[in-house]
């Protein structure tokens, strides 16, 4: 009797199968790194990363083409801004999305009042108009009846005007 006669035809599409998927996994299916195609340094890698689509993006406004920025892990505004709110407990940090938001803040002498302060990154580079930076108040008058606002003060200036002076000190010393 032929090993082919005792065979089925399902047995046969079942090996197959098998043959096909045990070989799409062979040699062919992986490129060789070399080490002249591989940058050393973390900047180079990066960009090679988010040329190739591997990098994070953020579609920010109505339109995709502008504003789309991307976080890397040694980004200077972002370890700025954490140097400069660290009198302050965080209460979200979204490193992804690019924001830092404090916990309600009271310096001690006006227990009723208190600050939170947020921080959004709008672009990865050192620029005045690459961080937004929004300051929210706290008026309680009792225990269950508080009020909050937005404050445009020169603190929102200052604060920003601190991280953006730390952040360019941070990439001096990179």
């Amino acid at each position: 009797m032929n090993l082919l006669t005792r065979l089925t035809f399902k047995n046969i599409f079942s090996i197959l199968i098998l043959l096909f998927f045990i070989t799409s996994c062979g040699p062919l299916a992986y490129k060789r790194a070399d080490v002249k195609d591989s940058p050393i340094n973390d900047a180079d890698k990066r960009k090679r990363n988010i040329e190739q689509g591997r990098g994070f993006t953020i579609p920010i406004g109505k339109n995709d083409n502008g504003g789309n920025f991307s976080f890397a892990n040694s980004n200077e505004l972002w370890r700025a801004t954490l140097e400069i709110l660290d009198f302050a407990p965080l209460s979200d940090v979204d490193y992804s999305g690019g924001l830092i938001v404090t916990d309600w803040y009271s310096n001690g002498n006006n227990s009723n009042e208190s600050i939170k302060i947020s921080v959004q990154f709008l672009s990865d580079e050192i620029r005045a108009d690459g961080i937004n930076v929004k300051i929210y108040q706290k008026k309680c008058s009792n225990q269950n009846n508080c009020t909050t606002s937005t404050i445009n003060s020169n603190l929102n200036d200052e604060i920003k005007l601190a991280i953006l002076k730390k952040a360019s000190e941070l990439k001096l010393k990179k």
